[in-house]
């Protein structure tokens, strides 16, 4: 049989955007690992009533229910009390759990008010899911063809009991493991690499190919799901290579991998250094590399050079340029990226000048035009960009400077053509 999950998050605090529902990202990757399939998010408040409604919805769609918060001593925690009523079952005095909350308060020498031991009561014949984390213990059951599972909604109490608690007893439900396999692209857009691949994705069933878009960049994530990790890899393993003998030198790195740790690992690979000329970016280039641990083994430093004043004192851009061409033009670019280079006493250094918005500059160059430059040993590039549209925002224009700079940087370590102007 396979089983549908549905996470169902319990918090006012979520609906108001006071907190990110961190749990639901998590716990989705944890239940892939089983092989459990999760169809629906839903939070919803601090309320009885919706609270039941949104219950009794997950009941009607999914034989795996997995609730977050409201497990907690306050008047507003009450996840266990509706979800056994929408069960059937009644909540029972556990003395184990009582002794388990004085014992935290005990070790952390924090005086315990009476309310705690309400974390106490739980569904009658559940499964008692121990928090080591926190006072307010777990619980899990089953009814008939359904099982639920309550955990509290603080992460760091909430990721460690699902997988030392939670996991295990759902193990029972495992159908196999769910593997995915993500390619990082940049260079395209997410609808015309969809183009590409649409008659590909149509005909896949498992694995499955799907793009999503980033911040500035896009991903292609490849899913199965089979017996064993070995034999979800081996269905993604050809997928992959057709996609990658498609797109190329577009494919940047694969999981976690971003553009600055693809550009400070081969870096240091090649034992090379990095500086930074700053205009438009305002410092987000070396934000994000020096953001990296292991980054001084790499980066030299950085020149912000908001002003022209900066550029032509510190970057030694030649004040008849600024004046005659202003500052966002490509040679500006290519002076600054080898002031930087030349101040910095570095390898390879990138610089960017542009307009960042709200408004066009004194010189009537429009919102999102951007010139990114690379110098390096064997001569300088410089790339132009045109980051205005009606969606764009001022840090939309930065952090795609910023994504073409490191990208400029990638395809010269990886002696890939880099368009010259």
């Amino acid at each position: 049989m396979s089983h549908i999950v549905e996470l169902l998050a319990v918090g006012t605090e979520l609906l108001l955007g006071n907190t990110v529902n961190s749990d639901a990202q998590m716990l989705s990757r944890e239940l892939s690992a089983l092989g459990l399939n999760v169809y629906y998010h839903s939070v919803v408040g601090d309320n009885p009533e919706r609270l039941h409604r949104s219950v009794e919805l997950a009941r009607s769609r999914a034989d795996v229910l997995i609730t977050t918060g409201g497990l907690g001593p306050t008047c507003d925690d009450l996840t266990k009390k509706v979800v056994a009523q929408a069960y059937g079952l009644e909540l029972e005095y556990h003395p184990e759990c009582a002794a388990a909350i004085r014992d935290f308060f005990a070790r952390s020498g924090r005086a315990m008010t009476e309310n705690n031991l309400q974390q106490a009561w739980l569904p009658q014949g559940c499964t008692i899911l121990e928090n080591r984390w926190g006072t307010a213990p777990g619980c899990a059951f089953q009814s008939g063809a359904h099982y639920v599972v309550m955990l509290p909604g603080p992460p760091r109490e909430c990721i460690p009991m699902f997988r030392e608690e939670a996991a295990p007893w759902l193990a029972r439900l495992r159908e196999g493991v769910i593997c995915s396999r993500t390619l990082r692209v940049f260079g395209r857009g997410e609808s015309q690499v969809e183009s590409l691949l649409r008659g590909r994705m149509n005909a896949l069933t498992n694995p499955t190919l799907a793009p999503y878009a980033k911040e500035g960049e896009m991903e292609l994530r490849v899913t199965a799901k089979a017996d064993s990790q070995a034999a979800a890899q081996a269905l993604i393993a050809p997928v992959e290579q057709e996609v990658r003998a498609l797109l190329g030198e577009l494919i940047y790195g694969t999981g976690e991998d971003t553009l600055e740790r693809v550009v400070l690992e081969g870096m240091k690979a090649r034992g090379l250094t990095l500086g930074t000329a700053e205009s438009c970016t305002g410092g987000l280039i070396a934000k994000r590399l020096t953001d990296l641990p292991g980054a001084s083994a790499v980066f030299r430093g950085g020149v912000v050079s908001y002003t022209n004043q900066v550029k032509a004192q510190v970057l030694g851009v030649p004040r008849q340029l600024l004046e005659e061409q202003g500052a966002v033009c490509a040679d500006v670019a290519r002076a600054m990226a080898q002031g930087a280079r030349r101040v910095l006493g570095c390898d390879a250094a990138v610089s960017a000048t542009g307009v960042a918005g709200p408004d066009s500059d004194e010189r009537g160059n429009p919102v999102g035009l951007v010139y990114v430059a690379l110098a390096a040993p064997e001569g300088c590039w410089v790339r132009k960009l045109s980051l205005a549209g009606a969606s764009d925002r001022r840090d939309r224009v930065r952090i795609m400077a910023a994504n073409h700079a490191l990208d400029m940087v990638r395809r010269w370590l990886a002696g890939l053509e880099i368009e010259k102007i």
